[in-house]
């Protein structure tokens, strides 16, 4: 049990990406100001598993539970519901879906799943009830493990975040139809961290992570490539330290030696 006595609950978080004229461009949302969890925070789409999620009969293609369950260090049944969270909140929280009509296609018009995705979003439909009724596989090879952050002991809502990176389908575009976001944008790792370092936007520490590494990257196709190494990073929060009251994540000193003077961790 951590120091908040909070057990972190599985979560799946989905950096979708694209290539543009000045390079791969990641796609962010500003959660709404007031939410329970990061509100007023600049994230990629994601959220909690759902027990749903772990539904066995959801029609599947690409690397088997058995094969995500290596890469994050979790049994096989965390890893389907970690596989199918990340396909279902990518969908309910900018619209793109990643599945197919068979194995080895990709919808070219997820607007047409637009009430279904409504429901989706309002838990009057599961994930696996979905794709059923539409005839539809999910495409897990359409995705790519990425890290594994976990919230901190201290904090009283945690979570295990799972994080996947994913290419925009052909024909898809993510969009803000969601209540859970106040501006979306695409924007280079370069712009999104400028744009911060500026003040005119908040990311926490594993979103930071993410957009720096992706720096690294010429193209969609070298991030699909790339060979990552997942260790679980979980911060230590002490908030009556001197200095930063975050440590123990990679870069950590370069992240507060560029945070802006109103971002929102600073002189917590």
């Amino acid at each position: 049990m951590s120091e908040s006595g909070v057990q972190a609950r599985d979560a799946s978080t989905v950096m979708l990406v694209r290539d543009a004229a000045e390079g791969i461009e990641v796609f962010l949302q500003r959660r709404v100001t007031g939410m329970a969890f990061a509100g007023g925070v600049t994230v990629f789409p994601g959220g909690g598993v759902d027990a749903t999620d772990a539904t066995a009969d959801i029609a599947w293609a690409g690397p088997e539970p058995a094969w995500w369950a290596e890469r994050f260090a979790t049994d096989e049944p965390t890893a389907q519901a970690l596989v199918a969270a990340a396909v279902r909140e990518t969908f309910e929280e900018c619209g793109v879906l990643l599945a197919g009509p068979t194995p080895d296609s990709v919808v070219e018009d997820s607007a047409r799943y637009r009430a279904a995705r409504g429901k989706l979003e309002c838990r009057e439909l599961s994930l696996a009830e979905f794709l059923a009724a539409e005839n539809l596989v999910l495409r897990a090879d359409l995705l790519r493990p990425w890290s594994n952050w976990i919230t901190p002991e201290a904090e009283p809502r945690r979570y295990d975040t799972r994080f996947f990176v994913a290419v925009l389908p052909h024909g898809q575009d993510a969009d803000g139809a969601t209540s859970e976001a106040a501006h979306v944008a695409w924007r280079t790792p370069e712009q999104a961290l400028a744009s911060w370092r500026a003040g005119e936007h908040v990311l926490m520490p594993p979103t930071w992570s993410q957009l720096d590494a992706l720096r690294g990257f010429a193209d969609t196709t070298a991030v699909l490539a790339g060979e990552r190494v997942i260790e679980p990073i979980m911060p230590k929060y002490s908030p009556g330290a001197a200095g930063h009251p975050l440590s123990d994540f990679p870069d950590n000193e370069r992240y507060f030696a560029e945070l802006p003077e109103l971002g929102a961790l600073r002189g917590r």
